[in-house]
C-alpha cells in the first residue's frame, strides 16, 4: 500500500506562513507549469544570462582588491620584470590581483572570457531572433530592449577593458577621447569634463570604474529583468511543427524538466568559461606594461566586439573634413566613430516597424519563420553581417598586410571597396539561395522525398520512387506563410467607387508600393500544392503502367 509523502513540518510551516500573506501558491503552481519550447537555438539567450551572472560574481571578487586610482606609485610587487617601474595604482593593483591574490589571475581571466562570451551570445541570439522574425508583433518592445542591452554591453566592455590602465587599454581610451573631440562645438568640453583636464588627466579611471561597476550594470540588470518578464508574459516563440499554432505552445514545463535542463546548462557554460580561462591566456597586461602617453605598440587588437569600430576608423577617407565658422568638423572621425556605431543599433531597432509598414502585417506572430521563407529579410541580415565582418577585418589591416606581404594602403583601398560591394553580393546570393530552398521545399511537399529506390516500368523507363514525407515534415513545409502586402492589394489604391486613394499618389505611398513589390515579388508560393500521398509517381509512362509501378 503506497503512502503519501508529506513535506517536513518546518517547511510546511514556512510555506503556509508565506502563502497566508502573499497568496503565492496558485500563482507559483501556474508559473511552474509554464511550457517552454524545446530547441537548441532557444538556449543562446540563456548563455548570455549565465555569462552575465558569472560577470557579476567575478566582478565583485575583483573589486575587493582593485584600486581605481591614477595616482602614480613605484611597483614593488611579485612580478620582478616590472619592479621599480612607475605606474598608476590601477595597474599596480591589477598586477597584485594577478600575482599575489590566490586565484586572482584565474578569476580575472574568467571575468574577461565571460564578457566576450556574453556579448557573443547576445549577438548570436539577436541574429536568431532577426532571421526567424521573432521580433514581430507583439515583441517589438522586447526587441528594442535587446538592442539597448547590446549597446550598453559594448560600452560596458570598453570601460572594463580600460580599467587596468595598461598600454593597450590606454590606447583604447585615447581613441575614445579622439572620437569625443570630433563632436562639433561640445567635443572639447565633454573631453575636459570626462578626463578632468588634458588627456590622460587624473580622473578617467575613477569615473570609468563608477560607470563600469555601478551605473551600467544596474541599468543592464533592470533591462534583463524587464526582458524576461515580458518574455514570460508574452510566451516564447516556437518553430513550425505538429500541434504548434499561434495559440498553442508545445514543449516542456518549467518545473521540473526545463529547470533541471537550465541548471545543468548553467554549469556547462561555467565549465567552458573556466576551461578557457585556465588554458587560454587572454589580455596578459603584465606583458604590455603600464600606459604612458608617449608609448605605442603595434600588433594589438581590441576585443572582438570593438573591432568593427577600429576598422571603420582605419578605412574612412579624410577628404570629407571641413570647417564651419572656424570650427573643424572631422568627418573622418565623427562618421566612422559615432555614425557607424549608431547605424549598428538604429537600423536593427527600426526594422520591425519598417517591415510592418511595408507589409501591413499587424497580426500576432508566435510561430517563427524559417529564414528561407523570408528571403529579403534574410538577405538583408546576411548583408549586415558581411558589412560588419568587413569592418572587423579592416581593424587588423596592419596584421593582414604584414602576414600576406601586401601594401598597407592597398589593403585600405580593398576594404573601402568591399564594405560597399560585399553586402550587395551577399544579399543577392543569400536571396537566391533562399528562393532555391523554397522551390526545393515546394517540390518535396508535392512529390515527397527521394527514396533512392530505382524501378523499371514495363515500358522500359527507369524511375525513382518518391516516398511520403513524415507528418512533421509536411506540417513544417505547409506552414510557409504567404508573403504579401496591403500596399499591393487590389483595393489598396481605389475605394468602392473607383476613386484612387490620395495617400497612394504621395511620395510615401509610392515608396511603400515600390518596397512592397521588391519585398514580395520573387516569393515562391505553395498555394494549390497538395502534400504527396505516396501514391503518385511523376513520369511519362501510361496510367496503367503507373499503377503497376506501385
Amino acid at each position: 500500500m503506497s503512502k503519501t509523502t508529506q513535506a517536513p513540518k518546518a517547511l510546511r510551516g514556512v510555506g503556509n506562513f508565506i502563502d497566508d500573506r502573499f497568496h503565492l501558491a496558485k500563482t507559483g503552481e501556474k508559473n511552474l507549469r509554464k511550457v517552454f519550447p524545446n530547441h537548441w537555438s532557444f538556449m543562446l539567450g540563456e548563455i548570455a544570462l549565465y555569462s552575465f551572472i558569472i560577470l557579476l560574481v567575478t566582478g565583485v571578487f575583483l573589486t575587493l582588491w582593485f584600486k581605481p586610482s591614477m595616482l602614480e606609485v613605484v611597483y614593488d610587487g611579485s612580478y620582478e620584470r616590472l619592479q621599480g617601474v612607475p605606474m598608476s595604482e590601477a595597474y599596480a593593483s591589477t598586477l597584485f590581483i594577478d600575482f599575489d591574490v590566490r586565484g586572482g589571475f584565474l578569476v580575472r581571466q574568467i571575468h574577461h572570457w565571460a564578457a566576450l562570451i556574453f556579448l557573443a551570445a547576445i549577438v548570436v541570439h539577436m541574429l536568431r531572433v532577426f532571421f526567424t522574425g521573432a521580433f514581430r508583433k507583439p515583441r517589438e518592445i522586447n526587441w528594442l530592449i535587446g538592442i539597448a542591452i547590446f549597446a550598453l554591453s559594448i560600452i560596458e566592455g570598453l570601460f572594463g577593458y580600460s580599467l587596468p590602465d595598461d598600454l593597450p587599454s590606454g590606447m583604447g581610451v585615447r581613441i575614445l577621447q579622439g572620437v569625443i573631440l570630433a563632436l562639433p562645438l561640445v567635443g572639447t568640453y565633454v573631453s575636459m569634463f570626462l578626463f578632468g583636464g588634458e588627456f590622460p588627466g587624473e580622473d578617467i579611471i575613477t569615473r570609468l570604474y563608477m560607470l563600469h561597476v555601478l551605473a551600467i550594470p544596474a541599468v543592464l540588470l533592470a533591462l534583463i529583468v524587464a526582458h524576461f518578464m515580458i518574455l514570460w508574459h508574452q510566451k516564447h516563440t516556437q518553430y513550425p511543427g505538429i500541434g504548434r499554432t499561434e495559440k498553442t505552445v508545445v514543449g516542456t514545463p518549467m518545473f521540473p524538466a526545463f529547470a533541471v535542463k537550465a541548471g545543468g546548462f548553467f554549469f556547462f557554460t561555467f565549465a567552458v568559461i573556466a576551461g578557457l580561462s585556465a588554458f587560454v591566456q587572454i589580455n596578459p597586461i603584465h606583458l604590455f606594461g603600464p600606459f604612458t602617453p608617449t608609448s605605442i605598440t603595434s600588433g594589438l587588437q581590441p576585443d572582438w566586439y570593438m573591432g568593427f569600430l577600429e576598422g571603420s576608423l582605419r578605412i574612412f577617407p579624410n577628404t570629407f573634413d571641413f570647417t564651419v565658422f572656424g570650427y573643424a568638423v572631422p568627418i573622418a572621425v565623427l562618421v566612422p566613430g559615432l555614425g557607424v556605431m549608431g547605424m549598428l543599433f538604429v537600423l536593427p531597432g527600426a526594422w520591425p516597424f519598417v517591415e510592418q509598414w511595408i507589409t501591413g502585417d499587424k497580426r500576432v506572430h508566435n510561430v517563427a519563420d524559417r529564414p528561407r521563407n523570408a528571403p529579403v529579410r534574410t538577405g538583408l541580415g546576411v548583408a549586415g553581417m558581411t558589412a560588419y565582418g568587413v569592418l572587423w577585418l579592416a581593424g587588423s589591416n596592419d596584421i593582414l598586410s604584414e602576414t600576406f606581404s601586401i601594401d598597407l594602403y592597398l589593403t585600405t583601398y580593398i576594404f573601402r571597396v568591399l564594405v560597399f560591394v560585399g553586402p550587395v553580393v551577399a544579399f543577392i546570393v543569400t536571396k537566391r539561395i533562399c528562393l532555391g530552398l523554397q522551390r526545393r521545399d515546394r517540390d518535396t511537399l508535392e512529390h515527397g522525398y527521394e527514396s533512392g529506390t530505382i524501378r523499371q516500368l514495363p515500358s522500359g523507363e527507369f524511375i525513382e520512387v518518391h516516398k511520403r514525407n513524415s507528418e512533421e515534415t509536411t506540417e513544417v513545409l505547409e506552414s510557409k506563410p504567404l508573403i504579401g502586402s496591403t500596399a499591393l492589394a487590389e483595393d489598396a489604391d481605389v475605394d468602392d467607387k473607383g476613386v484612387e486613394n490620395p495617400e497612394s499618389r504621395k511620395g510615401m505611398g509610392k515608396l511603400r508600393r515600390a518596397l512592397a513589390h521588391w519585398y514580395t515579388k520573387d516569393n515562391v508560393s505553395i498555394d494549390g500544392v497538395e502534400a504527396h500521398s505516396g501514391h503518385h509517381l511523376h513520369h511519362s509512362a501510361p496510367e496503367g503502367e503507373k499503377e503497376s509501378a506501385h
